[in-house]
């Protein structure tokens, strides 16, 4: 296990995935990172690599090769090398080997970099393309946050504001995890999205090529509030168990195959990709006020 603290945050990060397992915020004691019930649900934060959401029939296809792969890729499954430390920062690395490359036939380094600044957590992705050709992939992130945040409080009482006050049109997802091709308004107030038991009955919010860059989970009559910044991620998932006390802030580049014929991972809708040698980087942003 990693920990990474300042005056403000304590942050730990376990091997398994990279994952971050708390965000716990000093000067109030509360625990803003879900702990994993395994009755409910047992992730905190898996990273998302090398596809988001999933495949049909779980099939990957490169340069004419089907590759089994399930939903969200192998990286949460997959066991990190923490490769620099400090009080306020880490890195954590997985590299190919030999179990990636029967199922992703790309020879990469995918590092997970943290670091601590005031209230502030930056988590930025890097993939570093360590072969010949044109690396393809996806890549990101899904944080489940606490709520309510105290006890006593209900999940009602809480909303996702949104840094737009824009329209909002979520993609909808067949029962296999895939775009039906439907779509369906999902009504805010004053850019504000309020949590309700039935949110998220049809599986998640997905929003592609959202405007805002920025959303926050808080009380309707409060100023407490965690806030995901994503400047860099175009594509947003919001998403909560039906009946569980969190909410999963998911910042994309990438996402889920669409129903019908399967496509190769260079046409996947949304798929990012890096030239020979080359580094991608994107970074997103979790502050605690």
């Amino acid at each position: 296990m990693t920990t990474i603290e300042n005056e403000q945050l304590r942050v730990r990060i376990r091997p398994q995935g990279a994952e971050l397992t708390s965000i716990y915020h000093k000067a109030t004691g509360i625990e803003h990172l879900w702990q994993a019930d395994p009755m409910v649900w047992p992730w905190h934060a898996p990273n998302l690599f090398p596809i988001v959401g999933g495949l049909k029939d779980d099939q990957l296809h490169v340069n004419g090769q089907s590759y089994s792969m399930k939903r969200h890729g192998f990286a949460r499954q997959s066991v990190f090398e923490e490769t620099e430390s400090s009080d306020t920062h880490a890195i954590l690395s997985l590299r190919a080997n030999d179990e990636t490359l029967a199922v992703y036939p790309y020879t990469f380094e995918f590092q997970l970099i943290y670091e601590l600044t005031g209230a502030s957590l930056s988590v930025t992705y890097r993939v570093v393309n360590e072969g010949e050709e044109p690396l393809y992939f996806s890549v990101g992130a899904h944080p489940a946050f606490n709520v309510p945040f105290k006890p006593g409080e209900a999940y009602t009482d809480y909303v996702v504001a949104f840094e737009q006050d824009e329209p909002l049109v979520t993609h909808q997802l067949s029962g296999a995890g895939l775009f039906s091709g439907e779509t369906r308004p999902v009504p805010t107030t004053n850019g504000q999205l309020a949590l309700t038991e039935h949110l998220f009955d049809q599986d998640a919010l997905v929003f592609k090529n959202i405007t805002s860059r920025r959303v926050a989970i808080r009380r309707k009559d409060g100023d407490q509030s965690v806030t995901v910044a994503f400047p860099d991620f175009p594509h947003l998932g919001i998403w909560a168990k039906p009946g569980a006390s969190f909410v999963c802030i998911e910042p994309w580049l990438g996402y889920a195959d669409a129903a019908g014929a399967p496509r190769p991972i260079e046409q996947k809708e949304a798929i990012q990709h890096v030239g020979a040698g080359g580094v991608f980087t994107a970074t997103f942003t979790i502050t605690i006020d």
